[in-house]
């Protein structure tokens, strides 16, 4: 039987008062659409509202172990409309779910702004405390773009929400400069790590994720899959994206909270399970978004006759398994050979649903050294 008594009354309120972000409250007032869950199927086509303070139909996204660590959000664009210039005080990664358009970026009065079109897919940043301002540069049809960040975070250190919005803040002030914005990326050697990314990539516009072929292997997590790693510029913000064949599966693992996955292209499922629970399935497609909660595990499988690709935005480096890097894999990792039997039947059971067949090999199941790819 549940507790009832006063101490077990006074331990509900302060869990609820926990979580009572300051964000939770700004965000709310807005008026917008708050979409909550597991996963949205397409951010292309969920449902927006109105939103007074930047003239935009926009939605706010806050799946199950986002809350309080990082911000999704969609904006869209009318045809041939360009939004007010706006500034905020923490950095942001933008996905651009559809459309073509312009951003200009600039850091103070009389600046030299700097200007780039993205097209689908792109990936870039909008440094803290630059303004900047969003163009949609097509006459006929609205753009769709998806910002992460971590302003639930900063909104509990200053829980004081319009200091984050056009404040009068100089950047120069921490030798902010433009002239090196939107460069383009360069590669950097990270260490020589078997079974990991040897290099990351450096920059903060990356024009189409959708297309990009620069790709190490990661035989660590199975399926043969490739990844790039991306760091951007002074920044604490990061992510990853994960490239994998057709009709195989990734192995399960676990990480800390916070993460968004999207899917640039593809066509297949996840799982997600807190250790000891139901499993919750996840179906997904190009436009499709989803985050594990906090040390839930989570398996991706690749249904689709193409390369599968989830693009992974990462929370700060505060939080426990920020990247895509494991260190205890008995633990935070289930090798093949030791995953429940459930998991192959299901993928080989949808597989067959559409006449195709698994092609994960054999010795995968009794090797957990297996080497993929030879």
């Amino acid at each position: 039987m549940a507790e009832s008594t006063p101490v077990a009354e006074e331990k509900r309120e302060s869990l609820r008062l926990a979580k009572n972000y300051t964000y939770d409250k700004w965000r709310d007032a807005l008026g917008v659409p708050v979409h909550k869950g597991y996963y949205i199927q397409d951010l292309r086509t969920v449902e927006l509202g109105y939103w007074k303070e930047r003239d935009c139909r926009a939605a706010f996204i806050q799946l199950s172990g986002m809350e309080g660590i990082s911000e999704v959000r969609v904006t869209e664009i009318a045809p041939g409309e360009t939004l007010r210039p706006w500034k905020l005080a923490v950095d942001e990664i933008v996905y651009v779910l559809s459309g073509r358009g312009l951003a200009t970026v600039w850091r103070g009065e009389g600046d030299d702004r700097k200007s780039f079109e993205w097209q689908p897919h792109s990936l870039f940043v909008l440094p803290r405390n630059f303004t900047h301002q969003i163009s949609n540069t097509q006459g006929d049809r609205p753009v769709r773009l998806m910002h992460y960040n971590y302003l639930p975070i900063a909104m509990s250190a200053m829980p004081s929400p319009q200091f984050f919005f056009n404040n009068p803040y100089d950047p120069t002030q921490d030798g902010a400069e433009t002239s090196s914005l939107y460069a383009e990326a360069k590669v950097v050697q990270r260490g020589d790590d078997p079974g990991w990314n040897p290099y990351y990539w450096y920059g903060n516009f990356f024009p189409d994720m959708q297309a990009w072929d620069k790709l190490a292997a990661l035989t660590a997590r199975g399926a043969g899959g490739r990844s790039v790693q991306i760091q951007f510029p002074d920044s604490e913000m990061s992510c990853h994206m994960s490239v994998f064949d057709p009709f195989l599966y990734k192995k399960a693992h676990r990480h800390g909270p916070g993460r968004a996955i999207v899917i640039p292209g593809g066509e297949g499922y996840s799982v997600l399970w807190e250790e000891g629970r139901d499993k919750i399935v996840v179906p997904w497609q190009e436009g499709s978004l989803f985050t594990p909660p906090e040390n839930w595990f989570h398996q991706h499988f690749n249904l689709g006759s193409a390369p599968a690709r989830y693009l992974a935005l990462h929370p700060l480096k505060q939080f426990h398994g920020y990247s895509e890097r494991i260190e205890d894999r008995d633990r935070q990792q289930i090798e093949y050979p030791n995953e429940d039997p459930s998991v192959r039947e299901r993928f080989a059971a949808e597989l067959g649903k559409r006449g195709l067949n698994s092609l994960m090999p054999d010795e995968a199941y009794r090797d957990p050294n297996y080497q993929w790819g030879k």
